[in-house]
């Protein structure tokens, strides 16, 4: 399970004339794929934004590297930057789901935020959720303070970090009864 990959988001901002590297993309990719050869899952859910925006160069390699990876089922909660035209997921052998994918007791949905709705009764399913790319900042001492993407957990929802690297951070402010685990230097360290 991943969240915010956004697969395209270095192209993108090169075609509108700002110089990123291409090896941005090309690490995070590599990243996943030494995820999937080491835990060797039959599924990968993605709760929101695997892509960033329209089809670019990136998307290319990225439809190269699915051939790789044809066996592996792909699940695709729709975020806010996934709006690639339907038929290109379903070429690249993506199932998406528009709202919430729901999984024994669990639901995976982009945007935690936008599960709330007055109308519908409340569910027993524990979330889990992309889309603030949530971080922590650590204070040292004399001012000092770094920040790190984290995984946040509630008692009723996850927030996971966002896989890609181009990304900012949204600092969460974690009540008692939460938990953080912030990335590290490869590393999951409990705050």
């Amino acid at each position: 399970m991943v969240s915010d990959l956004h697969f395209g988001k270095t192209g993108h901002f090169r075609k509108e004339g700002i110089p990123v590297p291409p090896s941005v993309y090309k690490e995070d990719l590599q990243r996943l794929v030494s995820q999937l050869q080491f835990f060797k899952p039959r599924q990968l859910i993605v709760v929101g934004d695997m892509f960033h925006s329209v089809a670019n160069k990136e998307l290319d390699w990225f439809q190269k590297w699915r051939e790789d990876f044809a066996g592996l089922e792909i699940q695709l909660v729709m975020g806010n930057h996934d709006i690639l035209k339907r038929q290109w997921y379903i070429e690249a052998g993506i199932n998406i789901i528009y709202q919430q994918l729901e999984i024994y007791n669990f639901s995976f949905v982009h945007d935690i935020n936008a599960t709330a709705n007055p109308q519908l009764p409340p569910v027993a399913n524990y979330f889990f959720s992309g889309h603030i790319h949530p971080g922590i900042r650590v204070n040292g001492a004399g001012k000092q303070s770094l920040q790190f993407p984290c995984f946040y957990f509630t008692p009723a929802f996850c927030v996971l970090p966002a896989f890609g690297r181009f990304t900012g951070l949204a600092m969460v402010r974690p009540a008692k009864e939460d938990n953080v685990f912030a990335i590290v230097n490869q590393s999951i360290i409990q705050l």
